[in-house]
């Protein structure tokens, strides 16, 4: 039996952030008396190839899986425990942090057998997805930070828009807008942001609707209970590379929170054997002239780690204070981390 897209997918995810050159990096350095944030493009277009490469749709949930490890790819450079952050880089991809702990203290023997289960999906708890509990509905969030003691540090959401710009922009931003109110108003202490990725083929094909969007994205971080920012990506895909096709419907609704779900990607037997080559993945370019300083990537990873740190207290994440500081200039070190 072969297997589904989506755990193709996952294999050459992993592959790829495993030997990503930048991986043990600090992505913080000091421009001009700040700090800033370098996101690695390199591995997010490696990332991006993935889909493309298998020929994956939207139904799939592939395409919108490489911008989710990304995301948390990049928390995790910042130094934020990668059991903390959701989709983990193994299975199982959402399990609090207290369990993994409590399996790592296990005997040896029954550790191994406990983490069989766990790459399974056995044990109560694992699951595919987060689904957080808003102020009205549970919404399914792309990337979360969370544990039991703390609650949602982080939620981020991720969306992408590959073809068909005119019809469904406007409803993206609406739903974007409405989840933002819902998460905020029950986490208001959490970083929340937004990760939207457009075919950069919108600016030839609908220029109008391509700009009254990123004018919209900008608008989406600048209310204060809504997302905290907002980040543009623009992959440059060719005519023979988009992924067409209808958008992976969201769990939302009477879902208890962290209900495991079965999703579509899992359901669709590819019939094809392990024989994916992560070599063969050609890298999908990202064009960025159009990026406004306010969406721009390296911008919204800083604020979100600034909100996590600035509101926890200071002996937590202590990896990710330490890579922060250690790229502070000493006029750096004492000025905010972003300008105005």
């Amino acid at each position: 039996m072969g297997l589904s897209l989506r755990d193709r997918g996952w294999r050459l995810f992993d592959q790829i952030v495993e030997c990503a050159p930048l991986r043990e990096t600090n992505p913080w350095t000091a421009v001009d008396d700040a700090l800033a944030f370098a996101p690695d493009y390199a591995t997010l277009e490696r990332l991006l190839g993935v889909p493309v490469y298998l020929g994956a749709t939207s139904q799939s949930g592939v395409p919108a899986l490489a911008l989710d490890v990304w995301v948390s790819y990049e928390l995790r450079r910042a130094g934020f425990d990668g059991d903390r952050v959701w989709p983990r880089a193994t299975e199982p991809r959402v399990i609090p942090v207290e369990v993994t702990q409590f399996v790592a203290g296990l005997p040896a023997k029954l550790r191994a057998e406990v983490d069989a289960r766990l790459a399974e999906g056995k044990v109560v708890g694992a699951a595919k997805s987060a689904n957080l509990l808003g102020k009205n509905y549970v919404k399914q969030v792309d990337v979360v930070m969370s544990s039991w003691a703390t609650g949602p540090e982080l939620m981020i959401s991720t969306k992408r828009m590959d073809s068909s710009f005119g019809k469904n922009a406007a409803n993206r931003v609406e739903e974007s807008y409405g989840d933002a109110k819902n998460l905020r108003l029950r986490h208001p202490q959490a970083a929340l942001g937004f990760v939207y990725a457009l075919n950069a083929v919108a600016l030839v094909r609908e220029k109008d609707t391509a700009m009254w969007l990123i004018d919209l994205l900008q608008k989406l971080g600048r209310e204060d209970d809504a997302y905290d920012a907002v980040a543009l990506l623009m992959p440059d895909l060719r005519d023979d590379e988009e992924l067409a096709g209808a958008e992976e419907p969201e769990a939302a609704g009477p879902l208890e929170a962290g209900a495991i779900d079965e999703e579509v990607g899992n359901r669709e037997d590819t019939g094809e054997a392990t024989s994916d080559d992560v070599d063969q993945v050609i890298p999908v370019s990202l064009y960025s002239e159009e990026v406004p300083p306010a969406l721009d990537p390296g911008r919204f990873f800083a604020v979100m780690c600034a909100r996590i740190l600035d509101n926890s207290p200071i002996n937590f994440h202590p990896r990710a204070r330490e890579l922060r500081a250690a790229a502070a200039s000493p006029t750096a070190a004492g000025s905010d981390l972003l300008g105005p």
